[in-house]
């Protein structure tokens, strides 16, 4: 069923493949749009007529009727009501793009019943879905777009669970140009949504309620072969339900591969929450800002995947939070990390070996193999560039690198520094504590031993650089506090030649 509908719909656009000029709209150009979104579509829903196409003056009316689409679903498991037709308007240029734009709202309730026997309820509303975009036939995708959306509403809800969720106006635009690679598009999109609240109840816990005062985000891909990509997705789509191809389709399927490798160049994605709240019976909670971000870039044979998270103005009331603690909470937050080192030029060539033609357990071994190859020499590298949280009675900030073998959790390394700026305040705090808190005593020593093994920064922040070898010994600025495992099997072992030194230690200014 989902295969089906997303075939389905995104027929549409793919379907915008016909040679028409902006002076040929006629009855004959819309039977050929009609003809292409046919063929697409599996024979018993076409059958049905889901789809129209209609000359409009100088446009295409194409009319979409979902009802149709879902009419043959068993009731029993799965109802929709207040499905209506969506209609857009499709303008072909003499460029040989399209202008493709439209105006629908929607208002949906209905149910699902999952494989769990479990039935649950929900609504869908959109007020008004508004876009105008440029179709490139080409890759089967926008070239740019604006689109927009107002007052988005959903509900489910279970025998056990219900989720409301709303979110204000939409924005959203999407744009694009020419790689610096030849043959390949760069895309971007940026947008906001208004208000964001969503509450959660169930019987197993008190209702909750995440809101904020808007969300923005912002996303770049690079060098995307998008044209390479129509082509294996049609070619998905053809053979989907084939249990393995023939010795030609697999030639022709690893031909698309190779040209679509690598898929992309790079990839930014950011997110951020603005006035982030959230209450409940236990307390409430929220920032003045979050966000979120995540990047891919490097050389195929070397990519970083990296993810930041950040926050500020942090604040929490609980009666989970004993009294005199709430200075110890963090005030801002900033947390970034990475996977250095992926070969993913490696993994495509070990892709290419698999054989498509038989439908034995060759290939998902074939495909475990061509993972492995992500990590040379089968060892994982993690960055931490930065992990810092701050407070009235705290600053540390932690970096540095952390590689093991992927196939076991014994053998790893670390190295990272600790630094902490307004040391003493934090100490004096504790002690502070501990007047009405004996149990803060031990954590008191446990601080000014632990500055025993500090060394001070030019700006007074004390700081620690621990080293945890292959072999398990502990180093503290240089001084070894553990000596090496009894026993340590070299062959397998990460070699310690490959710490990080100052110059290509993780920067604290790094994000993912």
């Amino acid at each position: 069923m989902r295969h089906r509908l997303i075939t389905a719909t995104s027929a549409i656009v793919v379907a915008l493949t016909t040679g028409t000029s902006a002076a040929d709209i006629s009855q004959d150009g819309a039977n050929t749009i009609l003809e292409n979104l046919n063929h697409l579509l599996p024979k018993d829903i076409a059958k049905s007529s889901p789809v129209t196409v209609t000359p409009a003056g100088s446009r295409y009316e194409i009319v979409y009727d979902f009802a149709k689409l879902l009419a043959n679903i068993e009731k029993k498991d799965f109802d929709i009501k207040g499905v209506t037709p969506l209609k857009i308007f499709a303008t072909p240029q003499d460029s040989g793009l399209w202008n493709v734009e439209g105006n629908n709202n929607l208002n949906v309730t209905g149910h699902v019943t999952g494989p769990d026997k479990k039935r649950s309820d929900f609504t869908y509303s959109v007020a008004d879905m508004v876009f105008n975009s440029v179709f490139d036939p080409a890759i089967s995708y926008f070239r740019s777009g604006d689109f927009s959306a107002k007052e988005l509403k959903f509900t489910s809800a279970t025998d056990t669970e219900a989720i409301n969720a709303s979110l204000g106006n939409m924005i959203y635009k999407l744009s694009s140009t020419e790689s610096a690679t030849a043959g390949r598009l760069d895309f971007a999109t940026n947008g906001t949504f208004g208000t964001f609240v969503e509450q959660v109840s169930s019987k197993e816990m008190p209702p909750i309620q995440i809101s904020a005062d808007s969300v923005s985000f912002d996303a770049k891909v690079n060098g995307i072969a998008a044209k390479n990509l129509k082509e294996i997705v049609l070619f998905v789509l053809d053979h989907v339900d084939k249990e393995h191809l023939t010795k030609e389709n697999e030639t022709e399927f690893k031909g698309m591969l190779n040209n679509a490798f690598p898929l992309l160049s790079s990839l930014e994605e950011t997110i951020k929450l603005n006035n982030l709240a959230v209450t409940s019976a236990m307390g409430s909670g929220g920032a003045k800002s979050f966000g979120y971000q995540f990047k891919v870039d490097g050389p195929s044979d070397a990519t970083r995947i990296g993810v930041a998270m950040d926050a500020a103005d942090v604040t929490l009331d609980s009666v989970l939070v004993p009294a005199g603690y709430n200075a110890f909470l963090p005030q801002a937050l900033d947390i970034q990390f990475g996977v250095p080192g992926m070969d993913f030029a490696a993994l495509s060539d070990e892709f290419m070996k698999i054989d498509f033609t038989t439908s034995s357990g060759d290939g998902e071994m074939a495909g475990q193999k061509a993972a492995e190859k992500l990590f040379p020499g089968g060892i994982l590298k993690i960055d931490f560039p930065k992990v810092s949280a701050k407070s009235s009675v705290y600053d540390v900030e932690i970096s540095g690198e952390m590689e093991g073998r992927v196939d076991t959790q014994k053998d790893y390394k670390v190295n990272a520094s600790i630094v902490a700026r307004g040391y003493d305040e934090t100490i004096a705090a504790v002690q502070e504590l501990a007047k009405t808190n004996p149990d803060m005593t031990q954590v008191s020593f446990g601080l000014m031993m632990i500055k025993g093994f500090a060394k001070a920064d030019p700006d007074g922040a004390q700081r620690w650089d621990v080293a945890v070898a292959s072999d398990g010994s502990v180093s503290v600025n240089g001084q070894q506090i553990k000596g090496p495992d009894e026993s340590v099997d070299d062959d397998t072992a990460p070699s310690d030649e490959a710490v990080p030194s100052d110059e290509t230690a993780p920067s604290d200014e790094t994000k993912p």
